[in-house]
């Protein structure tokens, strides 16, 4: 797991390869992540927008943007916690993840969380030790 805090807001990430989703031969391979934002901090804040770079093995990287995460802003009161699955497909057996929030506090102030650099690996990803 993989697991970052900003201003006593946790996030957390638990990557999933899914070989039924993936085939090799076609050089497609897909991950399920599972994001848990908890917020420990003493304010209620809403999500408002999410910033991902996709980084595959060939060192691609695209960068997605947008409203929310799985077409929900979820608001967070001091304590609770949101969990949500979403989903990424890359052409090569491994790759990596790396997000930032736009938060909203009560008071209206806008800031951004870290989401955590998490790896994507597969059994197809040949791996190299130095």
């Amino acid at each position: 797991m993989y697991r970052a805090v900003t201003r006593q807001i946790e996030v957390t990430v638990e990557p999933n390869y899914l070989p039924e989703r993936s085939s090799a031969e076609n050089r497609q391979f897909f991950w399920s992540y599972t994001v848990v934002i908890t917020n420990s901090g003493d304010e209620t804040v809403q999500l408002r927008t999410r910033h991902w770079v996709i980084t595959d093995a060939s060192g691609r990287t695209q960068e997605v943007r947008g409203e929310g995460v799985v077409g929900e802003q979820p608001v967070l009161a001091p304590g609770e916690r949101f969990e949500y699955t979403s989903g990424v497909p890359l052409p090569t057996a491994s790759g990596f993840m790396a997000g930032r929030y736009q938060m909203e506090s009560e008071s209206g102030e806008k800031f951004e969380i870290d989401v955590p650099a998490f790896s994507l690996d597969s059994p197809e990803g040949k791996r190299t030790l130095n």
